[in-house]
């Protein structure tokens, strides 16, 4: 391998680190949670969440049906605890995706659109 190509092999690299670290540090899960209908209904699931090892914070709103999970740097939770966990508790997620936001970047775009 010549020196050119270890340069660019080292750039690629470089810039992967650092999009898996940035990634980490901002990951969260965000669900649309069906059969949420009062304030007990989202202290309890927010209280299974923060019980996990893996959950740096948890933002719950009720009117938009909406949970969040973020997780601490270089944990995981992975999708099928989560959508176990919100069963378990007895309500249904109708959509789960991943996002590098954190949680209070979320709860204040949810804000800002009201």
């Amino acid at each position: 391998m010549n020196r050119q190509s270890i340069n660019r092999l080292f750039v690629v690299l470089s810039a992967a680190l650092a999009l898996n670290f940035s990634a980490a540090q901002a990951a969260s899960l965000v669900a649309t949670v069906n059969g949420m209908v009062c304030a007990f209904c989202a202290q309890g699931i927010e209280k299974k969440l923060r019980a996990l090892d893996a959950t740096q914070d948890v933002y719950v709103n009720l009117g938009q049906k909406i949970v969040v999970a973020q997780i601490k740097d270089g944990k995981r939770i992975e999708e099928a605890a989560f959508r176990e966990l919100i069963k378990d508790a007895g309500y249904d997620i109708a959509a789960l995706r991943t996002v590098e936001k954190t949680a209070a970047e979320l709860k204040a775009e949810v804000k800002a659109k009201k």
